[in-house]
Protein backbone atom coordinates (compact mmCIF):
# COMPACT_ATOMS: atom_id res chain seq x y z
CA UNK A 1 0.00 0.00 0.00
CA UNK A 2 1.22 3.53 -0.96
CA UNK A 3 1.04 6.27 2.04
CA UNK A 4 1.88 9.87 0.98
CA UNK A 5 4.24 12.75 2.59
CA UNK A 6 4.20 16.16 1.90
CA UNK A 7 7.05 18.14 1.89
CA UNK A 8 7.70 21.94 0.68
CA UNK A 9 10.16 22.44 -2.00
CA UNK A 10 12.80 23.01 0.46
CA UNK A 11 12.18 19.75 2.91
CA UNK A 12 12.53 17.93 -0.42
CA UNK A 13 15.54 19.39 -1.58
CA UNK A 14 17.17 18.66 2.04
CA UNK A 15 16.14 15.12 1.87
CA UNK A 16 17.43 14.57 -1.86
CA UNK A 17 20.59 16.27 -0.39
CA UNK A 18 21.05 14.20 2.62
CA UNK A 19 19.65 10.99 1.64
CA UNK A 20 17.45 10.94 4.90
CA UNK A 21 15.54 13.17 7.09
CA UNK A 22 13.47 13.66 10.46
CA UNK A 23 10.97 15.59 8.82
CA UNK A 24 9.42 18.88 8.54
CA UNK A 25 9.62 20.97 11.64
CA UNK A 26 5.92 19.55 12.64
CA UNK A 27 7.39 16.24 12.21
CA UNK A 28 10.54 17.02 14.87
CA UNK A 29 8.69 18.69 16.92
CA UNK A 30 5.94 15.29 17.37
CA UNK A 31 8.89 12.73 17.35
CA UNK A 32 7.61 11.02 13.87
CA UNK A 33 7.35 11.65 10.07
CA UNK A 34 3.33 12.48 9.25
CA UNK A 35 2.10 10.48 6.54
CA UNK A 36 -1.67 9.91 4.75
CA UNK A 37 -3.52 7.76 3.11
CA UNK A 38 -4.88 7.80 -0.21
CA UNK A 39 -8.03 9.00 1.53
CA UNK A 40 -6.33 11.37 3.61
CA UNK A 41 -3.86 13.23 1.49
CA UNK A 42 -6.35 15.67 0.21
CA UNK A 43 -7.67 16.95 3.42
CA UNK A 44 -3.99 16.82 4.69
CA UNK A 45 -3.11 18.98 2.00
CA UNK A 46 -6.53 21.37 2.39
CA UNK A 47 -5.40 21.72 6.60
CA UNK A 48 -1.70 21.43 6.54
CA UNK A 49 -0.97 23.18 3.06
CA UNK A 50 -3.67 25.97 2.00
CA UNK A 51 -2.48 28.80 -0.12
CA UNK A 52 1.17 27.01 -0.67
CA UNK A 53 2.67 26.10 -4.01
CA UNK A 54 6.26 24.59 -4.49
CA UNK A 55 5.15 21.72 -2.71
CA UNK A 56 6.14 17.89 -3.80
CA UNK A 57 4.00 14.46 -2.61
CA UNK A 58 6.50 11.81 -2.11
CA UNK A 59 4.69 7.88 -2.24
CA UNK A 60 6.19 5.60 -0.14
CA UNK A 61 5.66 1.71 -0.11
CA UNK A 62 4.28 0.54 3.37
CA UNK A 63 5.94 -2.88 3.74
CA UNK A 64 9.24 -1.23 3.12
CA UNK A 65 9.38 0.45 5.88
CA UNK A 66 8.49 -2.57 8.21
CA UNK A 67 7.81 -2.06 12.30
CA UNK A 68 8.73 1.34 12.30
CA UNK A 69 5.28 2.55 10.88
CA UNK A 70 2.59 2.29 13.42
CA UNK A 71 -0.75 3.37 12.70
CA UNK A 72 -2.08 6.02 14.98
CA UNK A 73 -5.52 7.57 16.05
CA UNK A 74 -5.70 11.78 14.62
CA UNK A 75 -8.07 13.02 12.79
CA UNK A 76 -11.39 12.89 13.49
CA UNK A 77 -10.11 9.26 15.14
CA UNK A 78 -8.93 7.89 11.78
CA UNK A 79 -5.74 5.80 11.77
CA UNK A 80 -2.96 7.80 10.05
CA UNK A 81 0.83 6.23 9.08
CA UNK A 82 3.27 7.42 11.77
CA UNK A 83 7.44 6.75 10.89
CA UNK A 84 9.19 6.25 13.50
CA UNK A 85 12.51 6.94 12.28
CA UNK A 86 14.16 8.60 9.50
CA UNK A 87 12.11 8.58 6.07
CA UNK A 88 15.23 7.66 3.87
CA UNK A 89 15.74 8.97 -0.01
CA UNK A 90 15.25 4.81 -0.90
CA UNK A 91 11.78 4.73 0.85
CA UNK A 92 10.46 6.62 -1.43
CA UNK A 93 8.65 4.92 -4.80
CA UNK A 94 8.24 8.70 -6.59
CA UNK A 95 7.90 12.30 -6.10
CA UNK A 96 5.66 14.50 -8.14
CA UNK A 97 5.17 18.29 -7.98
CA UNK A 98 1.94 19.30 -5.81
CA UNK A 99 0.83 22.44 -7.85
CA UNK A 100 -1.83 24.42 -6.23
CA UNK A 101 -4.78 25.22 -8.60
CA UNK A 102 -7.94 27.55 -8.12
CA UNK A 103 -9.76 24.98 -6.23
CA UNK A 104 -6.79 23.83 -4.32
CA UNK A 105 -3.81 21.56 -4.95
CA UNK A 106 -3.65 19.51 -7.96
CA UNK A 107 -2.94 15.88 -7.15
CA UNK A 108 -1.61 13.66 -9.82
CA UNK A 109 -3.67 11.48 -11.27
CA UNK A 110 -4.52 7.88 -9.76
CA UNK A 111 -3.88 9.18 -6.45
CA UNK A 112 -6.89 10.07 -4.92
Amino acid sequence: MLVYKIFRRPEWDALVAAGRTAGAPVDLADGYVHMSTPTQVVETAAKHFAGESDLVLLAIETEALGPALKWEPSRGGALFPHLYRELTLDDVVWDKSLPLGAAGHIFPEGVV
